[in-house]
């Protein structure tokens, strides 16, 4: 007598019911941890924030975030006031460090206007910073940075990362060597114009002394990489130079 395992229909059942457990057991375990992953997102934000308006962990050589278990709690204490910008408007918004840049930029489908802007006020020792986050594509995927600004639009502090780039190469622009390079450099030109910064493989100022020139040395052999943090710098803090100007005039 033919075994019922033996049948190609038994097959086909067990098969279908292995995909409906494994997919139920997958479906649960995601919703199970949707939250702590969504906790963990809010605290290295966090984390991105506040190293670059310099409250961080760093050594001489290294970027060292401040520790998870501290992060809300400084984050409340230097960050005064969250801020989005759209169509013109700046609106205080507590909610803004959950605005997701990928999503909305693709939302807005070019249209500036439309995008959600997000800026993070803090202050430290006296002085106000303005965080701003940005978002772009390197060599192989996503790459995206946390700037911090002062009301003339200078530099203060700079945290990159990326998704995938390249080790040892386009990788390394979240080394503090590169990071660093950063550091009071102009976004304005001595009229007041925009510039942004180029990533450049012929500065001539590989030192990075001069901090009007609007550009900082690149990584060798990260060419790619590069063009995509001066696009996203470009593209990006560009649409804030009004909420700038604004601040000045008032």
């Amino acid at each position: 007598m033919e075994s019922r395992t033996d049948k190609n229909s038994y097959t086909i059942l067990f098969a279908v019911a292995m995909v409906l457990i494994v997919g139920a057991l997958l479906a649960f375990t995601a919703s199970s941890l949707k939250p702590k992953i969504s906790e963990n997102q809010r605290i290295e934000k966090q984390q991105n924030i506040l190293y670059a308006m310099g409250v961080n962990n760093n050594d001489e050589s290294s970027a060292s975030f401040v520790s998870t278990e501290e992060a809300a709690d400084l984050f409340s204490k230097y960050i005064t006031k969250q801020v989005v910008i759209k169509n013109g408007n700046a609106t205080e918004d507590e909610k803004a460090y959950l605005i997701d840049l990928k999503k909305d930029k693709a939302a807005a489908a070019g249209d500036a206007s439309k995008r959600n802007l997000p800026v993070f006020v803090g202050e430290k020792d006296g002085k106000t910073f303005y965080v701003i986050p940005i978002y772009g594509k390197g060599l192989w995927d996503a790459i995206w940075a946390y700037v911090s600004l002062d009301e003339n639009m200078v530099i203060q502090g700079a945290y990159f990362d990326h998704k995938g780039e390249t080790p040892g190469l386009g990788a390394n622009i979240k080394e503090r060597f590169f990071m660093d390079d950063f550091i009071g450099e102009h976004l304005l030109d001595e009229n007041g114009n925009f510039k942004g910064v180029t990533v450049s493989k012929s500065n001539g100022d590989p030192k990075n002394i001069d901090k009007t020139d609007n550009e900082v040395d690149a990584i060798a052999g990260a060419t790619i990489t590069g063009d995509g943090v001066t696009a996203m710098i470009k593209s990006d803090l560009k649409l804030y130079k009004p909420y700038f100007d604004n601040l000045k005039n008032n």
